[in-house]
């Protein structure tokens, strides 16, 4: 509820501080001393209003702050997340100020927090509906008609499960299309990957045969040389007359004889022996190696082969050949990864098929049963509007098939469902039918959407509800139907009201009353509680004007008698918290709004 209403500096309006009442709250006054700048100061808190030219003149800021409360913790999550403000630590309280600058600039904060005109309407939506200024009203858009409509008919159960398929085929046709736009460069990197992955494999690389390769190729390439000069170091240690082994045979006789001698020889003597030893290893190894060193001709043909094999493989894909064999291994995992989504999109076509069959058989039901509930509600809406004045109106709710979101398919689904729900109204005999946003008249408005909110009011998902004009062209006798309606409607929201009609004036439970004063030659709009005796006073003056006479205070006081008597009691003063439309999120689940 709208707790308090500061506006200061505002038109006419020098500083006036409103304190609301959580039931019917009526204004009154006479015709030009600013009730409906009251309004229109709303209008401008909410930003539903542009606050050009309304500063007051002479001054350089003006301010309009309200203190709602709210006390449905979705609602207030909703704000936190529109206005990235934390409201919930404040007990409910939202505090809201837009300032006006003399320079055409305007400034909101929500709790002491600036935000965005635009984070400030999506706010105002959440918490109040006025019907006057017809862009902002929520009943009059079609896309709420439809939520109003199923909330009447306790729709929301099949709509959520409508649309829990709704959205798992969006996210399928969302895959199944992403794999579509990119399937022809996935074959192509497929075809790739697969040339390079059997080029890899077709050369059976391994780590350690390239270096055995490069080192038999050597020997392979340079054999007469390796077996001319093995042979010429074989001769020369062991075959040729006085080679090596020979002299140092003879050098070690001689040394043995001499160590006899002279002790002193005798290192040296082993040390020569040890040489002699090692030397004759050595002739015996190249002997071997001589008997083993062969020429095969093609052996070098097929060692070269095999390098040119393998350094063609790694001079394109890494050299090392651990970098080409890494890189084969990674290829590996793109082409089972590239072969996934490729099954993975025959896969969701499958799986598509039965969804959309679901979809269709729900959509077709959730349509349906909306007939059946817009003809159930469209003789209470006419009802109402006959006790409302309106007894020639017709009020129809057109059903029609919808735009479906889903490309490519035929069945008209979206997230709501197939239709397209629209509120008609023919507000007398012989004009044509119009939609519920197109009629014109503020008084003919302010009735219908008195009589759908009354109908609906269990269900709406706003808490504050403004009346603007809706006793225009109707008499006291109407006034009084029309101010019980308010009332009862009261009981589920707060209403704020500006009438001319002491019948609905009577019924409020809180009377405000608006008056031009003039202060030192400057005209102020002050605006006053009225109680016991002067709210008296002021009905009084309502039925017979300025001049109050006991004729006119006895039928004030009949008004009141007769209000209190059809609702014992006032309405309660403390906020209540409304059913609010059960709206479908991301996973499905309901979400209500109020406050």
């Amino acid at each position: 509820m709208l707790r308090e209403l500061h506006i200061s500096n505002l038109a006419v309006i020098s500083d006036v501080r409103i304190e609301l009442d959580a039931g019917l709250n009526c204004f009154t006054g006479a015709t030009g001393a600013g009730k409906s700048l009251v309004i229109g100061a709303v209008e401008v808190l909410l930003g539903l209003r542009s606050p050009a030219e309304m500063l007051r003149p002479g001054v350089d800021e003006g301010r309009v702050s309200g203190v709602f409360e709210v006390h449905n913790a979705e609602l207030l999550a909703r704000v936190e997340e529109i206005t990235d403000v934390q409201v919930t630590a404040d007990g409910g309280e939202l505090l809201i100020t837009r300032r006006l600058y003399a320079s055409g600039r305007s400034s909101v904060s929500l709790n002491g927090n600036p935000i965005t005109l635009g984070m400030l309407k999506q706010v105002a939506e959440n918490l109040v509906d006025v019907h006057g200024q017809h862009d902002h009203q929520y009943l009059l858009k079609p896309s709420n008609q439809t939520d109003v409509l199923d909330q009447f008919g306790g729709l929301w159960p099949l709509r959520n499960e409508y649309h829990e398929i709704f959205l798992k085929v969006l996210d399928a046709k969302h895959q199944i299309d992403e794999l579509a736009a990119n399937r022809a460069l996935r074959d192509q990197q497929l075809e790739v990957y697969r040339f390079q992955a059997e080029e890899i494999d077709a050369a059976a690389l391994d780590a350690g045969e390239y270096e055995e390769l490069r080192s038999r190729a050597s020997v392979l390439q340079n054999l007469e040389k390796l077996k001319r000069d093995t042979i010429s170091v074989h001769a020369a240690l062991y075959e040729a007359d006085g080679s090596v082994l020979e002299r140092l045979k003879m050098m070690g006789v001689v040394l043995a004889e001499l160590k006899e001698l002279d002790q002193h020889l005798k290192p040296p003597t082993e040390n020569l022996r040890d040489a002699t030893i090692a030397l004759e290893e050595v002739a015996f190894d190249l002997s071997r190696y001589l008997d083993k060193l062969d020429l095969d001709p093609s052996e070098l043909a097929e060692v070269n082969d095999r390098l040119n094999t393998i350094n063609r493989v790694l001079n394109k894909y890494g050299d090392p050949t651990d970098v080409a064999i890494a890189y084969r291994k990674e290829i590996g995992e793109k082409i089972a990864e590239l072969e996934k989504a490729t099954d993975d999109f025959s896969s969701l076509r499958d799986q598509l098929r039965p969804m959309l069959g679901a979809l269709e058989k729900k959509g077709r039901e959730l349509s349906t049963r909306r007939q059946g509930v817009a003809r159930k509600l469209a003789p209470l809406i006419e009802k109402e509007l006959a006790q409302l004045g309106m007894e020639k109106a017709k009020f129809t709710i057109a059903i029609t098939g919808g735009q479906g979101v889903i490309r490519g398919e035929e069945i008209p689904a979206a997230a709501s469902g197939f239709d397209q729900v629209e509120f008609v109204v023919q507000t007398n005999p012989g004009q044509t039918p119009q939609p519920l946003r197109k009629i014109a008249s503020g008084g003919e408005l302010g009735r219908l959407m008195l009589a759908l909110k009354g109908i609906l009011a269990q269900s709406d998902r706003i808490s504050v509800l403004v009346f603007d004009e809706i006793d225009a062209n109707i008499g006291g006798r109407l006034g009084s139907v029309i101010g019980g309606k308010l009332r009862r409607l009261a009981g589920h929201h707060q209403v704020l009201c500006i009438t001319h009609l002491p019948q609905i004036a009577s019924y409020a439970n809180r009377h405000l009353t608006v008056r031009k004063e003039v202060v030192a030659n400057v005209t102020e709009t002050k605006v006053r509680t009225m109680e016991g005796s002067d709210r008296l006073h002021e009905l009084a003056e309502m039925i017979g004007g300025q001049r109050v006479t006991d004729t006119t205070r006895a039928q004030a006081q009949e008004l009141l008698d007769a209000a209190s008597d059809e609702f014992a009691g006032p309405a309660p003063a403390v906020p209540r918290t409304n059913p609010a439309p059960a709206k479908p999120t991301r996973n499905g689940k309901i979400r209500t709004k109020a406050g």
